[in-house]
């Protein structure tokens, strides 16, 4: 069994333990390498322990010595530090599975040039349930396409920094596109005060912020007389590392290139 060397930055983070425990629990994969930022206190202590299963690697800020000998670098960190990171995969050969979101478009313009030279899977939700939804909406979308108003809702944990989340924008994105409109022309984010008659032509996006919620999206196509909601919700940050995983293995018989996990899931 060809076994596979996995780095996790932010390990000390919701996500980055979710991926531990589920790197750890998969026999075709161990944990190379733990990141954290410098000046975290977690920094020297072993990474597992945070999963109460203590594995030896120690939790360190050397990114550049830490992908020596690493086959995927999974990030679900913060756009800036996503980006450092990924000038050294790309510099070093080293491939990405990027889930980090709140990039900008300039800021996306920078990670397709960087799969010019390394393999990176780049998805605002690695959830195998969510990939599926988009396929679903976008056959959903295009037969709705005329007397229904679509709004997208998503709820998401208190800590969560960006608005709307990655993944309503890329269901905005997935249910326009199946529309022939460009979402920056017709996304609508909140209302307040008098707003007028809604216009047919928009898509709306609602986000509520609060708790625990580890992410429920819902797309809302309301028509005269019927409504049709297409919904996931996730109970559990294990579904985005299970899927984070898929896509390192996707990566592994792969070279450089942008992949989405519409490619991972064979999707297209």
């Amino acid at each position: 069994m060809t076994m596979l060397n996995i780095a996790i930055a932010g390990s000390s983070g919701r996500m980055g333990r979710a991926l531990l425990e589920a790197v750890t629990q998969t026999p075709d994969m161990r944990v190379h390498a733990a990141l954290e930022r410098a000046g975290s206190p977690y920094l020297g202590k072993d990474a597992g322990e945070m999963i109460g299963a203590p594995n030896g690697v120690v939790i360190r800020d050397d990114v550049a010595g830490a992908l020596q000998g690493c086959d995927v670098l999974i990030d679900f960190t913060r756009p800036d530090a996503t980006l450092q990171h990924m000038e050294l995969c790309r510099t070093r050969g080293v491939k990405m599975v990027i889930g980090t979101t709140g990039f900008t478009p300039e800021e996306k313009e920078k990670i397709l040039a960087a799969s010019h030279d390394c393999g990176i899977v780049f998805a605002p939700n690695m959830s195998v349930g969510v990939n599926l939804l988009f396929k679903l909406l976008d056959t959903a979308a295009r037969v709705l396409n005329e007397g229904y108003d679509i709004e997208v809702m998503e709820a998401h944990h208190r800590h969560k920094v960006d608005a709307p989340s990655g993944t309503a924008l890329r269901l905005g994105e997935v249910v326009a596109h199946a529309l022939g409109r460009d979402l920056a022309d017709c996304a609508v984010y909140g209302r307040e005060g008098v707003t007028g008659e809604r216009s047919p032509s928009t898509i709306g996006f609602a986000t509520v912020r609060g708790g625990d919620i580890v992410g429920d999206h819902t797309v809302l196509f309301a028509g005269i007389g019927e409504r049709v909601e297409i919904t996931h919700k996730a109970s559990s940050r294990a579904t985005f590392a299970l899927g984070a995983l898929r896509a390192a293995r996707f990566l592994a018989g792969r070279g450089a290139g942008l992949y989405d996990m519409q490619d991972v899931l064979g999707l297209r």
